[in-house]
């Protein structure tokens, strides 16, 4: 499970949660993103294996503007 908190109204992210078996693997384009300022919408934009738990990381940070694929 992947939860993606970003600001209302500039999509900035402002913190991550995964919980799951791979977590520790894909936590760190969290990070980066943070680190960097970026908003959900880019992390949402950036390639993403598939399949992969990744995949998770993409379908959350679309669901914070109503864009998600997968529900």
């Amino acid at each position: 499970m992947v939860k993606v908190l970003a600001h209302k109204d500039t999509n900035k992210l402002l913190g991550v949660h995964i919980v799951g078996p791979d977590a520790g693997e894909i936590i760190m384009e969290a990070v980066l993103g943070i680190e960097y300022g970026a908003s959900a919408e880019d992390l949402a934009r950036t390639v993403h294996a598939h399949p992969g738990f990744s995949e998770a990381i993409k379908e959350a940070s679309l669901a914070t503007f109503s864009k998600s694929i997968n529900y």
